[in-house]
């Protein structure tokens, strides 16, 4: 397989950057999300890569050899878009024979490696059905099949769970993620689902308006993001202002004083501090917080109810907190209940506007 560097691209469209000096290494074998909002610039990357899109200056290799005049057809990439790209008119087997069809590949040998294909994404015996006749997750399957039977260096993913409804993207991310490591392909993919780049991916890179904002591994990321932007595209979060003080203590907050056992800026600077809703412990208004634990007051205004969990949202002041708990008690707290809320130092993030 094969690792790629991409090394301070940028690419203009008049004079908006859909790619703004980004550098990034994919290693080989490493399974890898671009995550971003619509327009961030992560299929900018993807299609660079590709071939489809030409940089207006930087350098993307694979196994460090440029590609810069390599065409798209001859860099021995497999991908796979969002609808798929099946044709219509051809058999499971054409389809997934296309490329090695268009290479000259003895029928004899497209056969076996067709079969074989067809066998690692559980397909077998289904060579004569037409698309239509298959449902999504298995379309997407023979998409993942037709960019793999070719031997590709690199495979990329566009939004490739995006049409399939909220279960059937649960079980292809595992499918997905199980034929990964068995083929061990270097895979770069795009999505703007957050839960989709955390379950799939080795490491993340977040990406905005074309530039990098953050990247790392997926817990890294999470447990410590180091913008705004990270805190609250990654998951949610919620923020509050103060000043850094000696110690570790963020004062002049809404809320008193709070702690937090990240390194902060030089006393005096303002800062930002980002909580996971999932962090807070909640309990009964008056309750006292546990020692050494950070804590506020404020009343329930919303109970969310989804089963398995239960989303707050809290008045607390002039804020708003979003605090997610597990449906573990027998009695949850309604609208208009005092509560009080508290989280450990640990889980206090300091982040950049």
């Amino acid at each position: 397989m094969s690792a790629v560097e991409v090394s301070h691209v940028n690419k203009f469209y008049g004079t908006v950057a859909a790619l703004d000096d980004v550098s990034l290494a994919f290693p080989d074998g490493s399974f890898y999300a671009l995550l971003g909002p619509s327009g961030s610039g992560k299929t900018t990357l993807l299609r660079a890569i590709a071939g489809f899109v030409e940089p207006d200056s930087g350098e993307i290799t694979i196994d460090r050899v440029s590609v810069e005049h390599i065409p798209a057809h001859r860099r021995n990439i497999g991908m796979v878009f969002q609808n798929y790209a099946l044709f219509p008119h051809m058999s499971v087997f054409d389809n997934v024979a296309f490329g090695l069809s268009v290479r000259g590949v003895a029928k004899s040998d497209i056969a076996k490696r067709v079969r074989d294909m067809l066998e690692l994404v559980q397909l077998g015996g289904m060579e004569e059905r037409r698309p239509r006749q298959l449902s999504g997750g298995q379309q997407q399957r023979i998409a993942l099949a037709r960019a793999l039977v070719t031997d590709p260096k690199v495979l990329l993913l566009d939004e490739p769970l995006g049409a399939l409804d909220k279960r059937l993207r649960q079980d292809m991310q595992i499918e997905l993620r199980l034929i990964q490591r068995k083929v061990g392909i270097t895979t770069i993919f795009v999505t703007h689902d957050q839960e989709e780049a955390l379950t799939l991916s080795d490491r993340i890179a977040i990406i905005n308006d074309g530039r990098l904002i953050q990247v790392g591994e997926p817990g890294d990321i999470y447990e410590r993001p180091r913008t705004r932007f990270a805190a609250s595209f990654l998951g949610d979060a919620n923020f509050i202002d103060g000043v850094a003080e000696a110690g570790g203590a963020i004062r002049d907050t809404p809320f008193g004083t709070l702690r937090t056992t990240q390194e902060l800026p030089s006393q005096g600077t303002r800062v930002t501090l980002a909580v996971r809703p999932e962090k807070f412990l909640v309990a009964a208004g008056g309750s006292a917080a546990p020692d050494g634990m950070n804590a506020i007051t404020g009343t329930v205004r919303q109970a969310v109810y989804s089963g398995s969990s239960v989303t707050y949202l809290v008045d607390a002041g002039a804020q708003e907190f979003r605090v997610f708990q597990q449906n573990r008690e027998t009695s949850l707290f309604q609208p208009g209940d005092g509560v009080t809320l508290s989280w450990s130092p640990e889980h206090t993030v300091v982040v950049t506007a």
